[in-house]
């Protein structure tokens, strides 16, 4: 019995996940990240918050924009890009991918281009709002030594 129980469970919560990633779906949400969670050759405390937003072209398949804000000592950045995500339908695993511009300032003063790959996972709290946590890396296309950072973002995510 508890078997079967669990097995109907699943496949409830399965169905229910799968219904997000259709086609048409709009997407808002945001993130945070920093905190002592990711690493970067800028020693010392971080804060990384981002607003995003997305539709889905296909089924599973997500456009996104997205903007944000970074503190790190002696230094702020802004950030704008573009990407997608591509979300496993039954499980709400999700691959993404997008191309930032960061302006870093005021002390040093960049503007800095970036590859962002992601891997993370969307865990449905209602029929609309997720909760989503991704391992991610900034790799920088004009500085890679000096600006990349590799980390754990936490978000909230509203698909409607």
């Amino acid at each position: 019995m508890k078997k079967l129980f669990f097995a109907l469970l699943l496949s409830a919560v399965t169905l229910s996940a799968s219904a997000q990633f259709e086609k048409g779906t709009k997407y808002v949400g945001a993130s945070l990240s920093g905190f002592g969670i990711s690493y970067s050759k800028v020693p010392g405390f971080c804060i990384d918050l981002k607003a995003l937003g997305g539709y889905f072209i296909a089924d599973g398949w997500m456009l996104l924009g997205q903007i944000g804000y970074e503190h790190q000592p002696h230094s702020n950045i802004f950030d704008m890009g573009v990407g997608g995500r591509y979300y496993m339908k039954k499980n709400g695993l999700f691959f993404g991918g997008s191309f930032k511009y960061k302006h870093v300032g005021p002390d040093y003063k960049s503007d800095n281009v970036y590859l962002a790959p992601e891997v993370g996972y969307c865990y449905y709290l209602n029929d609309h709002v997720s909760l989503e946590a991704a391992v991610y890396s900034d790799l920088c296309l004009n500085h890679f030594k000096d600006f990349t950072k590799v980390g754990l973002k936490i978000g909230f995510g509203y698909y409607f």
